[in-house]
């Protein structure tokens, strides 16, 4: 079974995570996957709007804290060695900067970490109403990255963010909507023709529009060096980690307890 399914659907392409009985938990090939289709599409001419979703019931779960599996990334060993963004740096830097097409985030259950990151890295959410937003970092002992540090404050503002992330909340679908995270709530069993309808109607517009629309807003709204900052993410996670108390989060969250922090 292949980890992505895509498929086209007049000038809209679709692609779907497609690790079900994982929650959609990124492994390294599907991560690597995702980055690799989206850039695909936004070469191709016919493609118009692309829209990210889950298959199952979840849209993404996150990084799969069983194992990523075996390194599928697509660069050459020196380069490898040398690229210190991988593919969670690339969730924003390709979605929003390299592919200039509209992109729609199709949130048809449970998007938490580097899920979440994914989700908000696209331009326009569209979620179901079993959809669970969860920050998922702090239970591992971890600092966001994925650009959720970028995406999250400008959906919802600083404060809502920083209480998001440091409460570790789930939110729920109307929560969702209110604070912004998302843009409209579908019910389940009319999701999936939503979510195909609403990128229909987008398609509708001129391709060329469509991608202006996006460079200028989001020339407008990057007022960093993003590529720069998703680094200083990653710096600050692999900092986090490195922690005993992320080393006591990541137990006691396979020992499903409460973790004992001692601030090193």
């Amino acid at each position: 079974m292949t980890v992505l399914e895509i498929t086209d659907a007049g000038h809209v392409r679709t692609i779907r995570l497609n690790r079900p009985e994982k929650k959609n938990a990124l492994s390294s090939e599907l991560a690597w996957s995702v980055i690799a289709a989206v850039e695909e599409a936004s070469r191709e001419d016919d493609v118009w709007v692309l829209a990210i979703t889950g298959s199952g019931d979840s849209f993404c779960s996150g990084l799969d804290l069983s194992g990523a599996g075996p390194d599928a990334s697509p660069l050459t060993p020196q380069s490898q060695f040398l690229d210190d963004v991988s593919w969670v740096g690339r969730f924003p830097l390709v979605l929003r900067q390299v592919c200039d097409k509209p992109i729609v985030a199709g949130v048809n259950g449970v998007a938490a970490g580097a899920g979440m990151s994914l989700a908000m890295a696209c331009d326009i959410r569209l979620g179901a109403a079993s959809l669970r937003f969860i920050a998922g970092y702090p239970r591992i002992g971890g600092s966001p990255d994925g650009g959720l540090t970028w995406t999250l404050p400008q959906a919802i503002g600083y404060e809502q963010s920083m209480r998001f992330l440091l409460e570790n909340r789930t939110v729920g679908a109307e929560e969702a909507l209110r604070m912004g995270l998302v843009g409209e709530i579908v019910e389940d069993d009319a999701f999936d023709a939503r979510l195909s309808e609403y990128c229909a109607f987008l398609a509708e517009r001129s391709p060329i529009t469509a991608r202006l629309t996006k460079r200028t807003l989001g020339r407008a709204t990057t007022n960093l060096d993003l590529e720069a900052h998703v680094r200083y993410e990653l710096s600050s996670i692999a900092k986090a980690f490195s922690s005993n108390d992320a080393k006591e989060a990541r137990q006691a969250f396979f020992d499903k307890r409460s973790p004992t922090f001692e601030g090193h």
